[in-house]
């Protein structure tokens, strides 16, 4: 794995960056968790929407950021039509960590904050966009930040980031 540089941000850097975008968010520490399944009664304290989040590139080099709700199937072989890309495979750790600036396991939507060079196209699950509250892991997997949907969306306005939200049941 290439590690050519470390990210502009980090877990304290992003939420201090949030602090002084008067972002509301809560973080909650924890034993860090690696898949959807795992960390159940660290979700069952924090309210709202839990994730899970692809990192995925298609065949034609273009990278993805699919942010669902955690128990929305996606299927990787019905999602390129939906979305506009070529076929989707997940991307390496050294691409992981040279768009978004973190590891396999800490995927999340807040890593967007580290893609600069706008190289990652964020496709987010309908879910997450309808729910009143949502929980991401804030770029490392030893912690989960909630964020209100005003919150979530002023993150992406800020980024200057427009998701291409998808209804992921219609797929199914």
């Amino acid at each position: 794995m290439t590690e050519d540089k470390p990210p502009l941000f980090d877990r304290e850097a992003l939420l201090d960056w949030m602090a002084a975008a008067g972002l509301t968010q809560t973080t909650l520490d924890h034993p860090p968790v690696f898949r959807v399944g795992e960390g159940l009664e660290i979700k069952a304290a924090l309210p709202g929407a839990h994730t899970k989040n692809l990192f995925l590139k298609d065949k034609k080099g273009r990278l993805w950021l699919i942010s669902a709700h955690q128990d929305t199937a996606i299927d990787l072989k019905r999602t390129p039509a939906a979305i506009g890309s070529d076929r989707l495979s997940f991307g390496s750790e050294a691409l992981l960590w040279t768009t978004l600036g973190v590891r396999p396991g800490a995927v999340t939507a807040l890593g967007l904050i580290n893609d600069v060079a706008r190289q990652v196209t964020f496709v987010l699950d309908r879910r997450l966009w309808d729910a009143d509250i949502v929980n991401f892991h804030p770029l490392t997997n030893s912690a989960t930040t909630a964020l209100d949907q005003a919150a979530f969306r002023g993150f992406l306005d800020r980024l200057e980031r427009t998701p291409l939200v998808i209804d992921f049941s219609t797929l199914a």
